[in-house]
């Protein structure tokens, strides 16, 4: 029998604010107990883990060192503007990867 990925765990300052903008960014919800103090993201629709946020103290210091990819439905053009009007910012480019950052600086990437 092999381990299986239950869940992916954010540090976070506003776990709330975190986790809504995972939940929009993936087409999911923010669980209903979620609290101030922690708060997760059911998959949507195709299944893998669940997105777990916990509250810590202190602010996130250095780079992530692992991260999302993230593969665009339609042009990444598009799926960037649409994450960015959720909150995110864009950090740069490498070819075909558009790097941003969620709105806690956590890292991921968009590609098509």
């Amino acid at each position: 029998m092999v381990a299986f990925v239950k869940s992916v765990t954010f540090d976070a300052s506003d776990t709330l604010v975190l986790a809504a903008f995972w939940a929009a960014a993936l087409g999911s919800d923010v669980d209903e107990d979620s609290t101030a103090d922690r708060a997760w993201v059911e998959p949507a629709g195709w299944g893998g883990p669940t997105l777990w946020f916990q509250r810590v103290p202190e602010n996130k210091t250095a780079k992530n060192r692992q991260h999302f990819d993230l593969r665009a439905v339609g042009p990444v053009e598009a799926e960037v503007e649409r994450l960015v009007a959720l909150g995110a910012t864009v950090t740069g480019s490498d070819g075909d990867v558009v790097v941003m950052a969620d709105p806690e600086g956590n890292e991921f990437c968009v590609e098509a």
